[in-house]
């Protein structure tokens, strides 16, 4: 016999064996209205039609949402401090380096959106459901470190904001603080619909559009040299550091359990493939749309930055920290200090990145955990895992820039080992056709797709062994680095092959 509803625990409600999180309940759901073509479609197809409905610019704006919040990871502050280091250090050089690493990123996002809509499931829920208990935990263990790490230096970077624009009344630790209280708010918009959240960030993005947009036009760039930067490859030896760090703050691990679960936001009907088709077309439109914007707005940063301290005695010691007093001695007040216009949008983007980092470790936790908690608990847990270690390093390191930007690296590289466990499994689950059905991608999207994590895998590779090669020495720290080295690749190869001989989750259910 089941127990009451008093005998349930208070804060934690346990999943029967019937019943599993969800990213969304039903009646969270954007509902997406049918027009009367549809209904006629539905009458002579039936569910089993395979082509989507004609464009629809209506269905277009209902769909939109899910892939401006993911374009947020694109915009963290971890990246608009790659964006100002690159232009400092390599001028308009990696401009090129910056458009295709956005368009790797989109086509990994892509197929995030792909893998929720086709499956109804994300990419937390179903590595929980094909990978064993154990490998589960691990993959879910560095999913969370990902995302710590990620949330350290978006809440540092609000914090560093609400001190410029406090002209330095509030310390770090103070912006540390305030920033903690953005879970709450985010619960608050949340209980009035995901539209509206969305409204929210929409806001944010376009704040931090309108502020390094400002700044563009006060550092008048060239606009001959600017092209040339995005049409023209170009490295050398002194910026390969540098256009690894851009590569490497584009593809965020987070971000790739977090799409997935965000386009279930959307009611479809998963036994009518052509509405599962239809809802990847709007997905890729919106999510293509984001990161155009994201991309100008990295852009105005890198080109500012490129204009201002490019081949001068500033450029590599610029860092979040001064970046907003080096501008404003290099360009002045104006009508508007751009030191305050600099706060602005930096607030903007770390206000923003942590709200969604909240959001996507609800998913995470929830998905490999499979139990639901209350909103307020989880979004407290998953805040707290950030923000204690935060207001610890603010309160280390609030006086020191230099040893501020040594933590960044260090964290940066805590997220380039993240990458493969969540690309790893992603392009392995989108290829099996037990799983997506037939929406899994053919033979040579999964070329492409598998290229580019490759690619960007082998990137990040390339940081690990110059930051390790420079940071560690020692017996000890080499045999420790060593060992972990080879339980890392032996992971990776395990997940390779794990993924080959995929059990279906809905085999499983039906068994």
């Amino acid at each position: 016999m089941s127990r009451s509803e008093n005998d349930r625990p208070l804060l934690i409600d346990r999943i029967d064996e019937e019943e599993e999180e969800r990213a969304y309940d039903e009646t969270e759901k954007v509902h997406i209205v049918r027009d009367e073509d549809d209904n006629e479609r539905d009458l002579e197809y039936g569910v089993g039609c395979g082509g989507a409905p004609p464009f629809s610019w209506r269905k277009l704006w209902l769909f939109t949402g899910p892939g401006f919040l993911m374009s947020i990871a694109f915009l963290d502050p971890g990246n608009l401090e790659g964006d100002l280091q690159a232009g400092a250090v390599a001028g308009y050089s990696l401009l090129w380096l910056l458009m295709w690493a956005t368009a790797m990123g989109l086509l990994v996002q892509l197929l995030s959106a792909r893998l929720g809509v086709a499956t109804g499931r994300h990419l937390a829920e179903l590595c929980r459901e094909e990978y064993p208990t154990w490998a589960g935990m691990v993959l879910w263990v560095m999913a969370e470190l990902a995302l710590i790490g990620s949330d350290i230096q978006e809440v540092i970077g609000s914090a560093i904001a609400i001190k410029i624009l406090t002209n330095g009344l509030l310390p770090l630790w103070a912006g540390v603080i305030i920033t903690a209280l953005d879970c709450f708010v985010f619960l608050f918009l949340e209980n009035y619909g995901i539209r509206k959240l969305e409204a929210v960030f929409a806001v944010l993005i376009g704040t931090m559009a309108v502020a390094f947009a400002w700044m563009f036009g006060q550092a008048k760039p060239s606009g001959s040299e600017l092209l040339v930067g995005i049409l023209v490859p170009k490295l050398s030896s002194r910026t390969i550091q540098k256009a690894v760090g851009v590569v490497g703050c584009i593809i965020m691990p987070h971000n790739v359990f977090l799409h997935s679960a965000l386009v279930q936001s959307r009611e479809v009907n998963k036994r009518q493939k052509y509405r599962v088709q239809e809802a990847i077309n709007y997905y890729t439109i919106e999510s293509t749309i984001a990161l155009i914007v994201s991309f100008v707005i990295n852009l105005f940063v890198t080109t500012v930055f490129a204009k201002g301290f490019y081949n001068t005695d500033l450029a590599d010691s610029i860092g979040l920290v001064n970046a907003g007093q080096y501008l404003q001695d290099k360009y002045g007040g104006g009508l508007f200090p751009i030191l305050y216009i600099w706060g602005i949008g930096l607030l903007a983007a770390g206000q923003s990145s942590t709200i969604t980092g909240t959001y996507a470790g609800q998913f995470i936790m929830g998905g490999f955990l499979n139990f639901k908690m209350k909103k307020w608990l989880r979004a407290f847990i998953t805040r707290s895992c950030a923000i204690i270690p935060t207001i610890i390093v603010s309160l280390v390191f609030d006086s020191s820039e230099a040893t501020l930007d040594v933590l960044n690296e260090w964290l940066n590289v805590l997220q380039s080992i993240q990458i493969p466990f969540a690309l790893i499994p992603l392009l392995c689950l989108v290829s099996k056709e037990q799983i997506m059905g037939s929406f899994k991608i053919g033979p040579f999207y999964q070329t492409i797709a598998w290229l580019v994590a490759a690619l960007v895998i082998m990137i990040n590779g390339y940081l690990l062994l110059e930051f390790f090669s420079s940071e560690v020495s020692g017996v000890i720290y080499t045999g420790f680095v060593t060992v972990f080295t080879a339980s890392y690749g032996a992971f990776i190869v395990y997940l390779i092959a794990r993924g080959i001989n995929f059990t279906p989750w809905h085999f499983k259910a039906e068994s």
